[in-house]
């Protein structure tokens, strides 16, 4: 008995020592992937390297008040005790798109430390229209055991096809504003039963000058994204949803932030800039379109690499956009023979905005270069989605007749910013509140049909707007 004791003990030990050696070895897609800057021929696939399979548990309580701020959260405890924090950690990653018998691969990238363990590919020449299977695989050394996970998209229809169009879109979530401590937020388990082509994630994606760590050096900015692409929820949705990111003051480096602004404690803007890259890997420029077939383009505007500081007395030179975006938008716009055009701005254009407010188009302290921009585009038609603010609306502006739809914030817990009974004239329907907006264009007897929607966190249809041209 003694001797078959001992050999149990041996055998266990041997085999624990094991365990622990090849746990070391592996490496984990703890943060997903995404797949982004999608078109009719091209797709960029995104994803990181982790040492774990989990990230920490949420352990700390919170405010039983609006944002949900963390309790006697220690600001200056190491990242990798933090709740949500998940390191990264060096290796391979290998991506694959296959569509029938079509397969095409990046081959074995390196994940390294310099770019936070962060690996992206763009897949070009691929056929419109068409559903791929995307698997990443990833390894700790060229030998090592490889982790798989796996997803799939489809890509955007070509120019001249009619193609219908399911489309949902978000803004300002802050990761204590979190629904569910083990899933995160209710919106994207919401939005991915609707089994959206895209989405469009309008900025705020991480708040940076929130606590539960103030992210105040580069290495809290990066575990802010961590932390957020961490909840299940997210991870989930975006394996079989590709996104459009833009970007707004919280998640490049604080509030109102614009080329002159001061640091943030040791976060520079161009640590915000290389961070924001990590993450949202671009090939150009950051504001661009989207042809989605016959009848749908999509533009996707940039607010914060051009803008002058919201204090400069408003004029001709006063701007949000620059020169160069705003000749780009007129151009393409111009170009456009699409019937229905739809801007994505990470601010408002119409409005209305809270009096003292001083930072988009819609507030007095950009009222210039706000008029031609609401001149602009209801000359060509098209209609507004905005992110930034805290509450839900639809609103026309009384002098163009543009509209405007704030999908509001991810989360309720994330509400506020707008009396809830103060209804003006211009809105169509206003909800202090958190959800999303669904947008679809349908074919109703031949003809094209938008649908604009907006939902709560759980889902449910609230207002709905039907457009056709």
């Amino acid at each position: 008995m003694k001797v078959f004791f001992k050999r149990f003990l041996f055998f266990t030990a041997l085999f624990l020592t094991f365990y622990v050696k090849m746990a070391a070895q592996q490496v984990y897609f703890t943060t997903g992937f995404k797949v982004s800057e999608l078109s009719s021929v091209h797709a960029t696939v995104w994803t990181r390297l982790c040492e774990k399979e989990k990230p920490n548990p949420v352990v700390h309580q919170r405010l039983n008040q609006v944002f949900r701020h963390p309790i006697n959260f220690d600001e200056n405890m190491p990242i990798a005790q933090m709740d949500g924090s998940v390191l990264g950690t060096a290796g391979w990653v290998r991506i694959t798109l296959q569509s029938g018998p079509f397969k095409i691969s990046s081959g074995w990238l390196p994940a390294v430390q310099e770019k936070d363990f962060t690996v992206f590919y763009t897949f070009k020449e691929l056929k419109p229209n068409t559903r791929y299977e995307v698997r990443l695989e990833g390894k700790p050394t060229e030998k090592g055991l490889v982790q798989k996970t796996a997803g799939n998209f489809t890509t955007a229809p070509r120019m001249f096809d009619k193609k219908e169009l399911n489309l949902t879109t978000s803004t300002c979530q802050y990761f204590w504003s979190h629904d569910d401590s083990l899933k995160g937020f209710h919106t994207y388990q919401s939005m991915a039963l609707l089994k959206p082509d895209l989405f469009v994630q309008t900025g705020d994606y991480v708040y940076y000058d929130k606590p539960g760590p103030m992210a105040n050096t580069p290495e809290k900015a990066r575990h802010k994204w961590h932390a957020m692409d961490a909840w299940p929820s997210l991870k989930s949705f975006y394996q079989f949803t590709p996104v459009y990111m833009l970007k707004d003051d919280h998640d490049l480096l604080a509030d109102d932030v614009h080329p002159g602004s001061a640091n943030f404690g040791q976060l520079t803007l161009s640590d915000g800039l290389k961070i924001w890259h990590e993450n949202v890997p671009l090939a150009g420029k950051p504001y661009r379109t989207l042809r989605w077939g016959k009848d749908v383009q999509l533009w996707f505007l940039e607010g914060r690499e051009y803008r002058s500081n919201n204090d400069m007395p408003d004029g001709a030179t006063k701007t949000i956009w620059g020169n160069e975006q705003k000749k780009w938008l007129m151009n393409t716009m111009q170009k456009s023979d699409a019937t229905f055009k739809i801007i994505f701005s990470p601010t408002p254009i119409v409005g209305p905005d809270r009096g003292a407010k001083a930072d988009n188009h819609s507030n007095l302290a950009f009222k210039t270069e706000g008029d031609w921009a609401r001149e602009l585009l209801s000359g060509q038609k098209a209609i507004v989605v905005n992110g930034d603010r805290h509450w839900q609306y639809v609103s026309k502006d009384a002098s163009t007749g543009l509209m405007e739809f704030g999908s509001g914030p991810v989360s309720d817990f994330h509400a506020q910013g707008w009396p809830p009974n103060e209804k003006r004239p211009e809105h169509q329907f206003l909800r202090v509140a958190g959800g999303f907006l669904g947008i679809k264009m349908v074919y109703e007897q031949q003809k094209p049909i938008l649908y604009m929607t907006h939902y709560d966190v759980m889902g449910n249809k609230l207002h709905e707007e039907r457009i056709k041209k």
